[in-house]
């Protein structure tokens, strides 16, 4: 077995021993980018120098006996989340040569650790996407079938860890964007609370919405992640002073006695049969592991693929009003006016996906209308965290699935907006509650493709869906399958 295959965890015992050095773990990894990653396009920008330099750095840590868990780990990092001296685009034309002047604090909690930054991962156009296709740097292909999407907004961050061409990564969350790529290539990923991890430095799509996350080979490798990223960042005003669990402390502990719900509303007409059949099978695993299953209601789920739509294009309009060509990003060539230098720079700076919502949610924020769609969709999103504070008065968690199928074709809906939207359903709802949710592998189609179960929970309560995804995975085993990509 090649080193890129390795999780953390095992990277890390071959590490402290001295067995191996991050700088072999690096050179194994830039080795695998570079022989398969004009298949995959799971990265913008690979960052070479910088990653060997800090696994020499790394390297020289270990040897004085100073190994955590992530140091000399390659990491690969979503172009959403500020790198100091490193080009983040958001894969937009419009921040092409954006170059921070300052880390995200989730980068420089990592810093602290000596990870290594392995490169910047590919993504739908500031995060507003499901299939990792309105990037401007072109499309993120799917591991397990290059003839479709790897799920998005996070889909480079996914393809990579799946691809093996880093160890994991971090994507951000938005309306789904860690669970669905995680689900549609075969990963564990988990969307935090909000407020849980720090947003300074992650490039806004919808501040009430977006949060940084874990993308890993298992969930052991999730808690080691969410251990050095969450905790209270006084430079997020959102960031809240909760206690850090050590996540890993539950990892093997029995679920006997815990309670799942299954929500009768996420098992409805349009759900894939060979999803629903996937899920159910792991609901009986769970089932079988002494948890108690109770079928629950979440009333409100059919209003939440609007509400979203109304929510995250107003905050997107308003958070890309910045954008103006002026002090930095993309400015037009033409040689015109102030109101024209606006105008064309953003016209052609910013993809059609990103247009539409600016538009959308400049409609909805407009004076006329702003009661009737803002405000009503605000509303709508009280009620839906509504049901699931009632829900959790009676379970521990929440099981449903991911996606409501597994990935589809590039290209199959890319001129469909509506039915791309649609696929949102299952995974919207904890943004719009805040809650923290977690996508894992329990299953594959007949086409070989990965089907992802979804875990939720209340907020702040993390450690609840690591401990049941690890109790599960210990069981299932789906997680330990990998693509098979032509060298």
């Amino acid at each position: 077995m090649e080193l890129y295959n390795l999780t953390i965890h095992e990277l890390h015992t071959r590490l402290s021993t001295g067995e191996v050095t991050s700088q072999e773990v690096t050179e194994s990894v830039l080795k695998r980018i570079e022989s398969i990653d004009k298949q995959v396009n799971a990265y913008i920008t690979v960052t070479q120098p910088l990653a060997m330099a800090q696994a020499k750095k790394a390297d020289e840590v270990i040897s004085r006996g100073q190994c955590t868990p992530l140091t000399g780990i390659p990491l690969a990092i979503k172009d959403i989340l500020c790198m100091k001296g490193v080009t983040t685009t958001c894969g937009s034309k419009i921040l092409e040569n954006f170059v921070p002047p300052y880390d995200a604090t989730v980068i420089k909690r990592l810093r602290e650790e000596d990870a290594v930054f392995i490169g910047r991962t590919n993504m739908d156009e500031f995060a507003m996407g499901s299939s990792t296709e309105t990037s401007y740097f072109g499309p993120t292909r799917n591991p397990w079938d290059a003839s479709r999407i790897p799920g998005g907004s996070s889909g480079g961050s996914a393809a990579a860890v799946a691809a093996d061409e880093c160890i994991a990564a971090l994507g951000t969350d938005t309306g789904g964007s860690i669970r669905q790529p995680a689900a549609c290539c075969g990963l564990v990923g988990l969307k935090p609370t909000y407020g849980r991890v720090s947003r300074f430095g992650l490039i806004a799509f919808a501040s009430s919405l977006d949060q940084a996350g874990p993308m890993t080979k298992d969930v052991q490798d999730t808690a080691l992640l969410m251990n050095v990223i969450c905790g209270y960042d006084p430079l997020d005003s959102t960031s809240l002073k909760v206690e850090v669990p050590d996540y890993t402390a539950v990892l093997g502990k029995d679920v006997a006695g815990m309670s799942i719900g299954i929500p009768k509303e996420y098992f409805m007409e349009g759900l894939d049969g060979e999803v629903a059949k996937a899920v159910s099978e792991a609901i009986k695993v769970l089932e079988g592991l002494q948890m108690e299953v109770k079928e629950v209601s979440l009333p409100h789920t059919d209003y939440a693929v609007a509400a979203y739509y109304l929510i995250a294009p107003a905050e997107a309009s308003s958070n890309l009003a910045r954008y103006d060509a002026v002090k930095y990003g993309y400015r037009t060539s033409k040689d015109t006016g102030l109101l024209d230098m606006y105008m064309h720079s953003r016209s052609e700076g910013f993809g059609a996906e990103v247009k539409r919502r600016i538009m959308l949610g400049t409609y909805a924020l407009s004076a006329g209308y702003y009661d009737a769609y803002y405000k009503k969709a605000s509303q709508v999103r009280t009620l839906i965290r509504k049901d699931f504070e009632t829900v959790f008065e009676e379970c521990d968690v929440i099981v449903t699935p991911t996606y409501p199928t597994s990935a589809f074709k590039i290209g199959e809906k890319v001129n469909d907006p509506l039915n791309m939207y649609l696929s949102d359903i299952f995974t919207i709802p904890a943004n719009l509650a805040g809650i923290p949710a977690i996508s894992l592998p329990c299953g594959f189609t007949g086409e070989g493709l990965p089907i992802g179960l979804q875990l939720l929970s209340n907020s702040f309560q993390e450690e609840k869906l690591i401990q049941v995804a690890a109790a599960y995975e210990q069981e299932s085993r789906w997680h330990l399958q990998k693509p098979t990509l032509a060298m």
